[in-house]
């Protein structure tokens, strides 16, 4: 049987607080297992603080499109290490004048750009499709080979975000005892951006 490996990366890392503290919940305790970090919000620090205690979670860059060289220069000031990945927010850097910044970079680390040689999946979004059945769904289609589920958990609200109560539906799904059972009893390896290029 053809193996799938899959990554489930929750965007929005440093957002605010109960962002952070859903990101490290469905990490913990579901089946996240990257996060992507935007140095620029107001939870960053606070979140690379707590990278500590989560050593097992993979952290990219989370990209705006402002600045994204000064964006790395950031991360690594934050974080103390390289991204394990590059992406962004609402995926600009899918067109310019960030992606050909975004490509650069991704390219100068060694490290994937979302949707690039991973296939990405993004139907995982948008409260119809955010429900234990659609992950199980999309978790027993997948194709062979690496495939990137985003998604955007939080703890609690975030008011600033037009994606704000989908965002503890999402945790609530990715922590499911279901979701982590049927990993358990199908072909599909669960992995981290930090193991995509390990042998």
């Amino acid at each position: 049987m053809t193996t799938c490996y899959l990554i489930v990366n929750a965007d929005d890392l440093g957002m605010t607080a109960a962002v952070n503290e859903g990101i490290f919940a469905a990490h913990e305790e579901g089946i996240v297992t990257s996060a992507s970090l935007m140095v620029g919000r107001e939870a960053a620090a606070d979140a690379a603080e707590a990278l500590a205690a989560h050593p097992d979670l993979a952290v990219g860059l989370h990209l705006e499109p402002e600045g994204c060289r000064e964006q790395l220069q950031r991360f690594r000031e934050l974080v103390g290490r390289e991204p394990t990945h590059v992406d962004s927010h609402k995926h600009v850097h899918e067109s310019e004048p960030v992606a050909a910044v975004a490509e650069a970079i991704a390219a100068e680390l060694g490290v994937p750009l979302r949707n690039r040689t991973i296939r990405y999946e993004g139907g995982f979004y948008g409260r119809e499709a955010i429900t234990v059945g659609r992950l199980t769904k999309l978790i027993e289609d997948l194709p062979p080979g690496w495939t990137e589920i985003g998604c955007h958990p939080a703890a609690g609200p975030v008011p600033s975000s037009s994606y704000d109560a989908e965002r503890q539906i999402e945790l609530a799904t990715l922590r499911d005892p279901g979701v982590k059972s049927l990993l358990n009893v199908t072909s599909v390896r669960l992995c981290s951006y930090a193991q995509v290029f390990a042998p």
